[in-house]
């Protein structure tokens, strides 16, 4: 069968592509044999979009055997770092024990409220994107949005290598119709936004809790995060520059999907302002969680130490040997707190409960969450 004469992309208008044959077929199906439909069970990860079929769903990667080897090597590296700093898991529970239970759920209420925040940053994004009503494509409510979110953030708990932004982007697309490419844009450009600012209030805060004498994990951190940043944007910049003859060299079945990738990213960091500062109070949130975590168990630690020790964790779940970085996040905590001063217990007592909220939880929220989504999809 002969494929559809596809046009120069050029001179294609971008914003009427709702109107064409490249926005998942709406208004001109492509041939079945050409475009093979998403899986319609409501856990797949990812979509079928002009012909790329989706990964397989969520409860499948779980199972799988890298994920599997994923969560055998954070037990191992929790084990080691038991071991090696000789943490005394009786201490460490004695002080979960004796911890204030209502400053603690202050610390919960300081990480699910950043969620709000992010929804109405996304939302926001996504109608730079073209991706409202206005455009077709209605956007769920702000605590549709906040499903998606804690959907997307378990699915990081559950199978490594940050598949969750993937999930998220199909979550959308299957609730809106939204084209998942252009979705996954907006997704990096949120990305980039945060690790920018999480890079640069990770370092201050660095600067000002150790001086210019950062220790090794510490310092170890900040060289993944200039990585990350470094890569970020040289990835801008080739995308900004080479689009055009980049596009000319994609083969037919994936052009218009980078293009929708590249719009969506640039609708985005065009004018940022509003997201970067949205972000800053995201992470100083994610400060303040710590810090509440320390003080319901009567830890003194500064506001700098807390927000640098928050920051460095959420820098430290980007890795993708294992998910959301379950092991080395806890491994890392401990050891920084345990050079501010304080002693082994409290510091894995510290790792401990604050991992219930940014990791734990999500998990149980997310069980919850999808099973109730994939019981009203089948129903």
């Amino acid at each position: 069968m002969t494929r559809p004469a596809i046009r120069d992309v050029d001179n294609v208008d971008r914003t009427a592509r709702s109107a064409t044959v490249y926005d998942e077929g709406r208004t001109a199906p492509l041939p079945d044999e050409w475009l093979k439909q998403a899986p319609d069970a409501p856990d797949a990860i990812g979509t079928a979009e002009d012909g790329i079929a989706g990964p397989g769903s969520l409860a499948e990667r779980v199972r799988r055997p890298q994920t599997l080897i994923s969560f055998g090597i954070a037990a191992a590296i929790l084990w080691f770092f038991i071991r090696r700093l000789d943490i005394d898991p009786a201490a460490v529970w004695a002080n979960v024990r004796q911890a204030n239970p209502g400053v603690y759920a202050l610390g919960f209420a300081a990480f699910y409220g950043s969620f709000f925040l992010r929804a109405h940053r996304w939302r926001h994004m996504l109608r730079r994107a073209g991706i409202d009503a206005a455009h077709g494509h209605p956007l769920p409510s702000t605590a549709g949005i906040i499903e998606i979110f804690l959907l997307s953030w378990f699915a990081n708990c559950v199978v490594p290598a940050k598949l969750g932004d993937a999930y998220r982007s199909y979550l959308l697309k299957r609730d809106t119709g939204a084209s998942f490419s252009t979705t996954l844009g907006t997704i990096l450009a949120e990305r980039l936004i945060d690790l920018t600012v999480l890079f640069i209030a990770m370092s201050g805060m660095g600067l000002v809790v150790f001086g210019g004498h950062l220790p090794g994990k510490a310092a170890q951190a900040v060289m993944v995060g200039s990585a990350l940043l470094a890569l970020g944007a040289v990835g801008v910049v080739v995308m900004w520059l080479s689009r055009t003859a980049l596009e000319r060299r994609l083969p037919v079945r994936v052009r218009e999907q980078y293009a929708r990738l590249h719009d969506g990213v640039f609708a985005c960091l065009r004018r940022p302002q509003t997201f970067l500062a949205i972000s800053v109070v995201i992470w100083l949130g994610e400060g303040l969680r710590l810090f509440l975590v320390a003080a319901a168990l009567g830890a003194d630690i500064s506001v700098p130490t807390a927000i640098f020790v928050a920051l460095m964790s959420s820098l430290l779940t980007t890795l993708p040997i294992t998910p959301a970085g379950l092991g080395i996040v806890e491994g890392a905590v401990i050891v920084v707190l345990t050079l501010i001063g304080l002693d082994t217990p409290m510091a894995g007592s510290i790792a401990l409960l604050d991992r219930v909220i940014g990791y734990w939880s999500i998990v149980a929220v997310g069980i919850v969450l999808y099973a109730r989504r994939a019981r009203r999809e089948v129903i």
